[in-house]
């Protein structure tokens, strides 16, 4: 992707505002007035996106109507979000599926029946860590353990938002580690390092972080009571979700990982004594139920298109660095930087390649450790994407979960205990080493 024009593109301060006026119409609908009246089922996103979408269109000056809709098609339609499309029709088919020939009800019982009701919600945390940073991608983490959380909250009732949190914040700390993610390979790339530099300088951030998480999961209760669960009569039950699990950890592309599901789950029910004609029926109201999901994705692509199109991240861009200074200001602003990208992009990858050759510019003008940015814009930009409602990866967990975007929000403890690690990093310069440009000082 070329984004060195759009970079360095000088865009004038009423226009740059003007660009991303949607970002803000679409957060002070949706999260907002949400939040002030307390109850963020009133205002659906979907409503609040179709508003900030409509009213991207209107400030779009200087081309004509039909040309501002075809800016806006082409980046709802993008291959990135398409391929995101499938994963979501994917994934409510399989949801839907195991739901209703008891494999969803089999792995519940034998989980709760396995283990202590205080340990559920750490165990979820550190499975979606391991298979995170076993894969490189939170969407695939999500895609396994969601549904499965989901079921845990319902049969014991425990706070639902509470532990798919869990999930979500563990689903980061491998997307933020991993030596495959698509998020890692863009940052090294982008800084000039390599990708065993970068883990080890992450490693200074994330392990802290996923500790503090880790105990807080331990220590806060979850809702979970004691239930007396007998183990399942029907264990092979489980196998889609093994399957689903064992071949994400193998690094298999999600898409497969989730036909192979849904083909196993079909046999077992074939086996079991349901319809051919009753699973199709199933798999056809788990992808329905993916609607209002792929309608969401859809707008909000379209309309960060259009922001990006009018000069939005540029204007982001310019702004940010314009009075930096000093290694703790140089940063900040890098922190700041592919956060605030991210915001406008809801695409932790996109953010890191958008902001990358500007964050070098600055690492080199101040001597920073390009291991040191690299580890910078990775961390900043999968805290942003946890944190925003609007994530692909909020969306498809909730979605899953049967929730609001943004009611896990509120229990997000790993983001936060990240984005205190990466401030503190900055202030007290640690790790000590990487306080100066250059690789192994």
């Amino acid at each position: 992707m070329d984004t060195s024009a759009s970079q360095h593109k000088t865009v004038s301060v009423g226009k740059g505002l003007l660009s991303l006026s949607p970002v803000v119409l679409f957060l002070l609908l949706y999260l907002a007035v949400s939040a002030v009246i307390g109850d963020f089922y009133k205002i659906p996103i979907a409503v609040a996106l179709a508003a900030a979408c409509i009213w991207s269109i209107a400030v779009f000056r200087g081309r004509s109507l039909t040309e501002r809709i075809e800016v806006f098609s082409r980046s709802a339609g993008h291959s990135d979000i398409l391929y995101m499309v499938w994963i979501f029709i994917l994934a409510g088919a399989f949801a839907s599926l195991a739901r209703e020939i008891g494999a969803v009800e089999a792995t519940v019982s034998m989980t709760l029946h396995i283990f202590p009701a205080e340990f559920i919600v750490p165990g979820l945390f550190l499975a979606a860590c391991f298979i995170s940073l076993s894969i490189g991608t939170s969407v695939g983490t999500v895609v396994a353990l969601s549904p499965l959380a989901a079921e845990i909250a319902a049969e014991s009732g425990g706070n639902t938002p509470f532990i798919v949190a869990a999930v979500l914040g563990g689903a980061f700390f491998g997307d933020n580690l991993s030596f495959i993610s698509d998020t890692t390979i863009a940052a090294t790339r982008t800084q000039g390092c390599n990708t065993g530099d970068k883990f080890r300088a992450n490693l200074w951030l994330a392990v802290p972080a996923a500790c503090v998480t880790l105990a807080a999961y331990m220590a806060i209760p979850s809702g979970i009571g004691e239930v007396s669960a007998e183990a399942t009569d029907r264990p092979w039950l489980v196998l889609p979700y093994l399957i689903i699990i064992a071949m994400a950890v193998c690094s298999i592309n999600v898409t497969v990982v989730l036909c192979c599901g849904i083909a196993a789950t079909l046999l077992l029910g074939l086996t079991g004594g349901t319809s051919a004609t009753d699973m199709l029926g199933f798999m056809g109201g788990g992808i329905d139920s993916m609607g209002n999901l792929i309608i969401i994705t859809l707008l909000a692509a379209g309309m960060l298109g259009v922001v990006k199109a009018t000069g939005g991240i540029s204007f982001l861009l310019q702004a940010l660095t314009r009075h930096t200074s000093g290694k703790r200001g140089a940063q900040t602003c890098i922190a700041v930087l592919v956060a605030a990208v991210n915001v406008c992009t809801a695409n932790n990858t996109v953010a890191i390649i958008t902001s990358g050759s500007i964050s070098r510019d600055i690492a080199e003008r101040f001597g920073l450790d390009p291991r040191k940015t690299a580890s910078l814009l990775d961390t900043c930009s999968c805290i942003t994407q946890c944190l925003i409602p609007y994530g692909a990866q909020t969306l498809l967990a909730t979605s899953l979960a049967g929730i609001t975007p943004a009611e896990p929000w509120r229990y997000l403890i790993y983001p936060w205990a990240l984005a205190v690690c990466v401030t503190l990093s900055i202030i007290f310069g640690f790790p000590r080493k990487l306080n100066s440009s250059g690789v192994n000082k």
